[in-house]
């Protein structure tokens, strides 16, 4: 059993983005983490291009853990990816996925889910949150500050599911923060909830820095404020700061 969770985990670890770079692309800094909170996990996240001048990104928490998750997680992110390379909004492709994620899902599970597409030339991001944390945003001149979006229900939660979408103009220097609930959700010795206020004060720290010294500021507050308490959910984090315009 041990040997097989341990292979469990490399597959799922393979199956995320490590390369945080797309060649001939500086239009934006992404960083992002995944933290199991067993040895595989039902969190994940993702980003790639949709079209040349386009990229989306995704953040999901699955329901329950272990290996039932991490089944439930590869099969999501696949559907997700797939229904955004065929050239779906997010809307489009939560409702998607929803009915795909619906179908022979006997053990009842669901997945929360937000996703932004970004367009490069123009800043605007289009975005949809399927049950999922509110995003965090951070304007080139101002704070970190929670973006209360309108959600729809979880992915796989009933059939049918519509989703609301939204836009958000980007402006050089701004940037988005996403995060799977194990991070505002994290329990210290004394049963206290870690909470957003605490994550969008550890933000505005490092609000000057780059993602990817952002990202393990917060990990690093949230393990502080926990001390011994033992890691009860997965905790994942994606952040990505949009720099300039793309030439059209």
């Amino acid at each position: 059993m041990e040997q097989e969770l341990t292979l469990a985990k490399t597959i799922q670890d393979s199956s995320l983005p490590k390369s945080f770079i797309f060649p001939d692309r500086d239009e934006i800094e992404i960083f992002a983490t995944m933290k199991p909170a067993k040895e595989v996990g039902g969190d994940f996240y993702d980003f790639f291009h949709v079209d040349k001048d386009r990229i989306a990104f995704v953040i999901a928490d699955v329901s329950g853990k272990g290996i039932p998750a991490a089944l439930f997680m590869m099969r999501s992110k696949t559907s997700i990816r797939t229904f955004a390379q065929e050239g779906g909004t997010p809307a489009d492709i939560i409702e998607k996925t929803n009915e795909a994620l619906c179908e022979g899902n006997d053990a009842e599970m669901f997945v929360t889910a937000w996703i932004g597409i970004l367009d490069l030339p123009t800043g605007l991001l289009t975005c949809a949150n399927a049950g999922h944390e509110y995003p965090a945003i951070k304007r080139a001149s101002g704070d970190y500050e929670l973006y209360k979006d309108k959600h729809s229900l979880a992915l796989a939660a009933m059939e049918g599911l519509k989703a609301r979408q939204y836009d958000i103009v980007l402006e050089p220097g701004d940037k988005v923060f996403v995060y799977s609930d194990g991070i505002p959700e994290a329990i210290n010795e004394n049963i206290q909830q870690y909470g957003t206020d605490r994550m969008i004060e550890a933000l505005n720290i490092v609000k000057n820095e780059t993602m990817t010294a952002t990202l393990p500021a917060v990990a690093e507050s949230v393990n502080i404020f926990k001390g011994n308490a033992e890691q009860f959910d997965d905790m994942t984090m994606l952040g990505f700061e949009f720099r300039h315009y793309s030439e059209l």
